[in-house]
């Protein structure tokens, strides 16, 4: 069944198709010719008017018209653009402040505020806003807290300013006037010649009043006074600058009256020249001990100022003991003391020589008593007074050595009345290529007196 049924399905559809076809064929005929009748008649409509006569002058001031924008038509769109109104807002307008500031100190004003512009574009873009501020009028008001409105100025007629914020808060205190002592500072110290010395500057005047209010006036600390001794070479005058400080080290804001003082800087060369010695940390290894020691310099001059230069005897320079395993030439840095701006050498090239380690014990070493600055009178707990040394070195430093060489002692600075337990020391050996070493470390002593 299902095989007679398929040749009458597709003659069916075959059939179907073709009547549509000449359907649609007979439709669209139709369509074509009204356009056609449409289009003809416009186009005739078209021609009778623009070739008739009366309407001549209307189409050519039309097409004249419309050439016209389009070649203004940025000028147009320039005058329209022109009128719209826009807006700008400009940050970190300075704010410029009118008071007594002679009687007052202000408080609660903002250094800066916005400022929002409104105007047509072309007034807009062509502002100069650097020539802009924002004005707190306070020229009116008493001490106390204020209320105040911000207004602008500046800005020109053409544009609308608005501030942000409009209105603030503020403080008026009285001034008052408080003497403070100056202290000075030395700066550019870096830019001097470094052999030079400064001495003590002379202040034209060791006090200076200083105007603001009283909680500002309770939190300065010191005022100072900031010498520039850059380039300077010889003694020298200048007005040197003024400026308060609070107790941590911050300037304060205040009416420093006058704002500089006149100093007058000695500048000197001293110097000193002074033996360098040797100081050796730790123990050479393997029983061994300096013999001798050939410095390539045997004086070195520094320069500072007259007081440190005064407590100075020698420049020592360090070697550590342990990397000494033979004899060697060496280059070591100087040990340049606080207070030497310079020295005439940073360094020096010593040749230093081993010899076998030997020591020798002295007894019967007095004990010495420094610092007793209270007067107290002492006893050995067991009565003894005298110590024992052992010296280290070479056998040619160690014999060159006597007793009255050592001195040993107990520092009484701290001593108390009643007994007491010391620790026993020795000054370092003039000779430093030989050590002391103490048989004991502690000491007791009965302290007798009343503190």
């Amino acid at each position: 069944m299902n095989k007679d049924k398929k040749p009458n399905l597709s003659s069916f559809l075959t059939s179907h198709l073709k009547e549509k076809k000449k359907s649609l064929s007979n439709h669209s005929n139709t369509y074509g010719k009204k356009i056609g009748k449409i289009l003809s008649a416009i186009s005739s409509g078209f021609d009778r008017f623009l070739f008739n006569t009366r309407h001549t002058r209307l189409v050519s001031f039309s097409m004249a018209l419309l050439l016209f924008s389009l070649v203004n038509l940025n000028d147009i769109s320039k005058l329209y653009a022109s009128t719209l109104k826009t807006s700008r807002t400009v940050s970190g307008v300075k704010v410029v402040a009118n008071y007594n500031r002679d009687n007052f100190e202000l408080s609660g004003l903002p250094t800066t505020a916005k400022v929002i512009l409104s105007g047509d574009a072309t007034s807009l873009s062509g502002a100069n806003v650097a020539n802009g501020n924002v004005v707190a009028n306070l020229s009116n008001l008493g001490e106390g807290q204020h209320t105040i409105r911000l207004k602008t100025e500046g800005y020109g007629d053409n544009l609308d300013a608005v501030v942000d914020p409009t209105t603030v808060v503020v403080t008026l205190k009285k001034k008052t006037t408080k003497a403070f002592d100056i202290s000075y500072d030395f700066i550019n110290t870096s830019k001097m010649d470094p052999k030079l010395s400064l001495g003590s500057p002379e202040l034209s005047k060791n006090k200076v009043n200083v105007r603001a209010s009283k909680d500002t006036l309770d939190s300065i600390a010191f005022v100072k006074a900031f010498i520039d001794v850059s380039g300077k070479s010889k003694t020298f005058t200048q007005e040197a600058r003024l400026v308060a400080y609070n107790s941590k080290g911050q300037p304060v804001e205040a009416d420093i009256i006058p704002q500089t003082v006149s100093v007058k800087v000695p500048i000197t060369d001293n110097h000193k020249t002074v033996p360098i010695r040797l100081k050796v940390n730790g123990n050479i290894p393997n029983n061994k001990a300096i013999e001798s020691v050939q410095m390539a310099q045997e004086t070195v001059t520094i320069y500072g100022s007259e007081s440190v230069l005064e407590t100075i005897e020698q420049i020592e320079v360090t070697v550590n003991a342990e990397n000494l395993t033979e004899d060697a030439t060496i280059l070591r840095p100087l040990d340049l003391p606080a207070g030497v701006s310079s020295a005439s050498l940073e360094q020096v090239s010593m040749n230093i020589k081993l010899g076998d380690m030997v020591s020798r014990k002295i007894e019967n070493i007095p004990i010495n008593y420094r610092n007793n600055t209270n007067g107290y009178k002492v006893s050995q707990a067991n009565q003894k007074k005298t110590t024992s040394v052992i010296i280290k070195g070479t056998a040619n430093h160690v014999n060159q050595v006597k007793a009255e060489d050592i001195y040993v002692y107990i520092d009484l600075a701290n001593a108390k009345p009643g007994l007491q337990d010391f620790e026993l020391k020795v000054d370092p050996p003039k000779n430093k290529l030989v050590n002391y070493q103490l048989t004991e470390s502690r000491y007791n002593l009965n302290v007798i007196g009343e503190k």
